[in-house]
């Protein structure tokens, strides 16, 4: 399991921490989504729980093995790639082609290169691409690669920023199926969107974040009945139609 315990960041240019005494666990074989607004804390959270973002404070464990709150220079054991995380800027290589991109992390050390490089390629509906550049392709097409060089180490936690934003229907539909074969495989897998639809599909577990604090968490049904006038907020922006708290309809019943 990788955990955060009472995971603490402030940026200097902020008022309110991007952190503030965050707790979650990403448990082998599960699917978590993580939503709330544009500036809560979502992307710094995955960056901690991956350490490549160091905390001020709080303790990060993975399958036991402790780890320092504030990160200097590489972590001993290393935890990568036993916990990757594909960014929302996907970071790829723009002199290298789909297929260097790919397999990149990994090739020099796997006998196996070419078939996992096929397997990936099969996966992320990448066939054609493997020979093109990243600014020859869509920003669609990028995610997918980004997504099939993380999937292609084999980790134990993913760990996933807005992997949907630029897909098309097809491809988040793909990607749906592909990320419940994963957790079926054992992989804890931790992901931010805004889809909520997705995030209903796809999840044990959702996390509700504002102001760097989980507000509201528990199984999917908390975005058809939230607990929390902020949750429900949040909903109603992208869901209209969405129910009102739990509680809200708890006091009209009481009354």
């Amino acid at each position: 399991m990788l955990t955060g315990t009472a995971l603490h960041k402030q940026f200097a240019s902020a008022e309110r921490p991007a952190l503030d005494g965050v707790d979650i666990e990403v448990r082998a074989g599960t699917i978590t989504t993580v939503l709330g607004s544009n500036g809560c804390g979502k992307s710094t959270l995955l960056g901690a729980l991956a350490l490549l973002d160091p905390i001020d404070s709080g303790s990060i464990t993975m399958d036991g093995a402790p780890y320092r709150a504030s990160v200097r220079g590489l972590p001993d054991p290393s935890p990568w790639p036993t916990v990757t995380i594909v960014f929302q800027r996907l970071f790829l290589w723009p002199h290298l082609t789909v297929r260097q991109n790919v397999n990149l992390p990994w090739a020099a050390s796997a006998r196996d290169a070419n078939e996992r490089f096929s397997e990936m390629v099969s996966r992320f509906d990448l066939g054609g691409l493997e020979d093109r550049y990243p600014n020859e392709i869509s920003i669609g097409q990028q995610q997918r690669v980004a997504l099939a060089r993380a999937v292609a180490l084999k980790p134990k936690y993913l760990l996933l920023d807005e992997a949907t934003s630029a897909l098309d229907v097809k491809h988040v539909t793909s990607l749906l199926g592909l990320l419940k074969e994963l957790r079926s495989e054992g992989v804890g897998i931790l992901l931010v969107t805004h889809m909520i639809g997705f995030a209903r599909e796809a999840a044990d577990h959702v996390v509700f974040m504002a102001d760097g604090r989980i507000v509201e968490q528990g199984g999917a049904d908390i975005l058809a009945a939230p607990d929390t006038p902020e949750l429900s907020r949040f909903l109603a922006v992208l869901e209209p139609s969405v129910a009102v708290p739990r509680s809200v309809v708890d006091g009209e019943m009481a009354s």
